[in-house]
């Protein structure tokens, strides 16, 4: 019974959630608007690497599996505070 309950709260928490997406219209197509930021953290990320490639750092910066999707969330992350804050 608790199991089939949280299951209950989640899916309504969900629900409720869900409708504060805000949405882009993208030449006549409607995106919602993680998607664009989502794009936006993955091309900043690949410009930081080519940086720090070329300024002979990504042999200090760590295990690379980890910093460069850490760095494309935390990227995506941020353009969502910067463009949809309320």
């Amino acid at each position: 019974m608790r199991v089939t309950l949280r299951r209950l709260e989640a899916a309504g928490l969900a629900f409720l959630a869900g409708g504060c997406d805000p949405i882009l219209n993208i030449q006549g197509s409607f995106f919602p608007a993680w998607m664009v930021c989502l794009v936006v953290g993955v091309s900043l990320a690949l410009v930081l690497r080519y940086v720090f490639a070329r300024a002979r750092l990504e042999p200090y910066l760590g295990p690379l599996i980890l910093i460069y999707p850490s760095l494309t969330l935390l990227l995506a992350i941020a353009t969502w505070l910067l463009f949809y804050r309320t």
